[in-house]
């Protein structure tokens, strides 16, 4: 189905794969109607465990990835040289949230069949959508329910075992024309020792969601369920002991999304969260050191577009969020805090020639709490689109972008004195501006996308080691200027397909304080990264999908082994013809045995390699 897509810039960002023309027409339209397949990395799917939101991100051209154990255990996702903290997760209008400490943002307990694939969101369009993430976000759409479903088994390595069932049924309603009625529901499981000693996971998931669908509508209700547990050397510490983590979540959310008039729609999100987490310094010595947490988060959220007429619309969004948290390591004196954003940017589109086009948009956002400094904040971008007589886009954009967040209940409401994670009553409301100028190229068959950026974040939250400390890390305040170059690149063959990357960061920082020597994380980036995949069909029996990562990581003192580090993930997915909607995948992680510590201190991932069966209906 061909949907409207308007070329400004989160179009343009976000759109890294095949790209196709709905109109042969060189006229105004044809500039604004085209068809989007988002294909950033080759492998859709893990190795180690089953899909998750976050799966294979780690190959993503444009997100870093730092995990612990892997991605699926504890991922923290970073864009552009941010940390975990600077990336939001949005499902809907809604950004999910954890008060405690972003890494537990990406605890999303929804079966990655249920959303779209994910998009990558930065500088004007995070600032306008992203809530508390001041760098990017990564956000998914609900997907209409189609009937159908699959059940899956796999083995591997390490004493690894999966197991997958999903389901959805999609119905007419009786007497009401274009109106559908779908349920849908998934149950995913897996387990292992652990690609390294101590290394060992158990986890589940259970989600399920009911939808309505009418001619302009999609109403959608969900419930989720996840449970993991998961040990790994080195987690949190640099202390050489073996932790764990146990972690449940639960998420419930309404969205309902509605079209109206032309280009115009709005979209409202609401849900209810609850984390908790175990936290175990030793597993040989538990009453060493143990910390519970329990979080809450309720949480409304509007955005939308009105279009009033071909040049002039108003984009907005609005976000409230209410959060509380029970802590056994918390000063019980900070835990619980509302938030506050609205976000309008008009848009105004000119059009030059019959094929040139110039969009404007100049707007602002909002950000509150009941317990900091309020922000206004100025975002806009002028982006000047061509396109030519032989199907070939072009666009030219320069975009400006402030955004701020506040600090997470670990960093500010812990013991400021002690203890293994010390907290900093100092820290103050992050600011982060961003200027960005870029270049897009696409075609049927190939898209090109070039990025050139200059960011300073003022008050950013780091956490940071320091020789002398008996603290495991302790939260600081830093000033950072990050400057950067993005390329992305995606070519389509008659039986293939071609995905590459480079990004280059620098930094220069200033924390004021001279007892720090080593960062975990605003200080953990690579200097240089190059990401090439590639899908391989020779026939219908036999597929190959290929990611590899290289990056040149900057240099950290807690890091033990070469700061430079060679990643491939590999599939081969075999469709014998005797057997319908049946299918045999071989997989292998990190075949190259690489131990390149993602988190300086905390050692990397082992090898994995997984055969799984899948018949689908």
């Amino acid at each position: 189905m061909i949907r409207t897509v308007h070329l400004t810039l989160p179009a343009l960002l976000c759109s890294i794969s095949t790209l196709s023309f709905a109109a042969d027409e060189t006229d105004t339209k044809s500039i604004e109607k085209i068809t989007i397949e988002a294909s950033p990395t080759a492998n859709k799917e893990p190795v180690g465990t089953f899909d998750s939101p976050v799966s294979n991100l780690e190959y993503d051209p444009r997100v870093d990835l730092q995990s612990r154990n892997m991605a699926e255990a504890q991922a923290d996702v970073t864009i552009r040289g941010g940390i975990f903290e600077n990336t939001g997760f949005r499902v809907g209008s809604a950004t999910l949230f954890d008060p405690q400490s972003g890494h537990y943002f990406a605890e999303i307990p929804i079966a990655p069949q249920m959303l779209t694939s994910p998009k990558v969101i930065t500088g004007v369009d995070n600032a306008l959508y992203g809530v508390n993430s001041s760098v990017g976000t990564v956000s998914f759409g609900w997907k209409p329910i189609n009937t159908g479903g699959s059940v899956s088994l796999g083995a591997g390595n390490n004493d690894f075992n999966r197991q997958s069932l999903h389901g959805a049924v999609s119905l007419p309603l009786e007497g009401v024309n274009e109106w559908r009625v779908g349920v849908e529901g998934e149950f995913s499981h897996s387990q292992s020792d652990g690609s390294i000693d101590n290394g060992d996971h158990d986890f589940s998931r259970a989600s399920t969601r009911v939808q309505l669908t009418g001619p302009q509508s999609q109403t959608d209700l969900f419930f989720g369920y996840q449970e993991k547990f998961f040990g790994w050397p080195n987690m949190y510490t640099p202390f050489n002991v073996n932790e764990t983590e146990d972690l449940e979540t639960r998420l419930v959310m309404l969205n309902h999304k509605q079209e109206y008039a032309a280009d115009s729609e709005f979209e409202i999100s609401a849900y209810y969260r609850k984390h908790n987490d175990h936290y175990v310094f030793s597993r040989e010595n538990p009453s060493m050191f143990e910390a519970f947490h329990e979080s809450e988060v309720k949480s409304l959220a509007l955005s939308g577009r009105h279009a009033r007429n071909d040049s002039f619309a108003l984009n907005y969004s609005a976000q409230y969020i209410e959060d509380s948290i029970e802590s056994t390591t918390l000063e019980n004196n900070f835990t619980s805090r509302s938030y506050y954003k609205v976000s309008i940017l008009p848009e105004y589109k000119v059009t030059l020639e019959t094929n040139q086009s110039i969009t404007m948009r100049l707007g602002a956002t909002f950000d509150d709490t009941n317990r900091d400094d309020s922000d206004i904040s100025l975002i806009g971008d002028v982006t000047w689109n061509t396109v030519t007589q032989d199907g070939t886009e072009r666009a030219l954009y320069l975009s400006y972008a402030q955004a701020s967040q506040v600090a997470g209940y670990t960093a500010i409401g812990g013991s400021d004195s002690g203890g293994l994670f010390r907290s900093n009553y100092s820290l103050e409301r992050e600011v982060t501006k961003n200027l960005e100028l870029g270049l897009l190229f696409e075609q049927q068959n190939w898209v090109f996308n070039s990025a050139l950026f200059y960011r300073q974040d003022e008050n950013l939250t780091d956490w940071t080691y320091s020789l002398n400390s008996t603290s495991a890390r302790f939260a600081n305040s830093v000033d950072i200027d990050t400057s950067g170059v993005e390329f992305f690149a995606t070519k389509h063959f008659d039986t293939a397909e071609v995905i590459a990357s480079y990004t280059f960061l620098n930094k220069s920082e200033d924390y004021g304080v001279a007892d720090i020597d080593a960062s975990f994380y605003a200080l953990n980036y690579p200097d240089h990264r190059l990401t090439l995949g590639a899908i391989w069909t020779p026939s219908d029996l036999l597929e190959f999908r290929i990611d590899n990562e290289w990056r040149k990581q900057h240099e950290n003192t807690l890091r033990n082994g070469d700061d430079d580090a060679l990643f491939t993930h590999l599939t081969l997915k075999i469709t014998p013809h005797q057997f319908e909607n049946f299918f045999i995948t071989l997989a292998a992680d990190n075949v190259w045995g690489e131990s390149f510590e993602e988190i300086p201190g905390t050692p990397g991932r082992g090898e994995q390699y997984t055969l799984s069966a899948t018949y689908s209906w």
